[in-house]
């Protein structure tokens, strides 16, 4: 195992739970990064971007740790779902993405604070959401509140409801945190997992 410090850029409950399930010590750090993406920038590149500066943005915190930033963009035919933050924009996204497929591509950059050694990768997920009347979003958005999620979709939860099919390499990276492309990142920085 590695003595390593590790550090989640990341308030997210989510990507905790999630990085908790490969038994490794870590902490959590706010990265407080404005996620808005810039002009003409495509939705993948607004990922890998974002997910590099939550990592930098607590390095300085960190300057010996192995830091850990993904950020997520749910995409339509060019279009940026991120998270609605209301009810009405929630309502909007779902009515536009039901029946349709969307690509909630997940950027992951594992920083190496102590070398400057940026890792980055991106993982695509294909999601094809059902075909939901507007009763039906309104109940699923009434008891979910999927507020902070990309594209009011909180597959974790009840939103697993208005998928139709998922496809991609790793399950966890719906949720925003690719473990399998964690552990080839961090393998590359000599952290043994098993």
């Amino acid at each position: 195992m590695t003595t390593t410090q590790i550090v989640l850029a990341s308030t997210s409950p989510f990507r905790r739970e999630l990085l908790t399930r490969l038994g490794l010590p870590f902490q959590t750090a706010n990265p407080d990064t404005d996620e808005s993406a810039l002009n003409d920038e495509m939705p993948e590149a607004t990922a890998l971007r974002l997910s590099e500066a939550k990592a930098r943005a607590v390095s300085a915190r960190y300057p010996e740790a192995l830091i850990i930033g993904s950020d997520q963009i749910a995409c339509l035919d060019g279009q940026i779902f991120g998270k609605p933050g209301s009810h009405e924009k929630a309502v909007k996204q779902l009515q536009t993405m039901r029946g349709r497929t969307v690509n909630f591509y997940t950027g992951l950059c594992l920083l190496n604070a102590k070398t400057n050694r940026v890792q980055l990768c991106g993982v695509p997920t294909f999601v094809t959401f059902r075909k939901l009347t507007d009763d039906e979003i309104e109940n699923y958005l009434q008891k979910e509140q999927p507020y902070n999620c990309a594209g009011s979709a909180k597959s974790e939860g009840l939103g697993i409801a208005v998928i139709a099919k998922i496809e991609g390499d790793d399950p966890n990276a719906l949720i925003g945190l690719p473990l399998i492309a964690l552990c080839d990142l961090l393998k590359k920085e000599n952290v043994n997992l098993i």
